[in-house]
């Protein structure tokens, strides 16, 4: 019995942290620039991110370096 309510346990908590490690993601595209902001326009996924919601950015761009 001890060992069935230890699985048990231990079978909930691993549910509730993958409900947590995932992230809502959208494709945005850059709309404009004003001083160091950025505006993106994320289509009908707006509502995946509320005004104050940090983000992060991969750009699809790739910077070319010198020797």
């Amino acid at each position: 019995m001890k060992k069935l309510l230890s699985f048990m346990l231990a079978f909930v908590f691993a549910l509730s942290l993958t409900g947590s490690a995932f992230a809502a993601s959208a494709n945005c595209t850059v709309t404009g620039l004003e001083d160091n902001k950025l505006i993106l326009d994320c289509g009908k996924s707006n509502q995946d991110f509320p005004v104050g919601t940090s983000v992060k950015i991969k750009s699809k761009v790739r910077a070319i370096e010198g020797c």
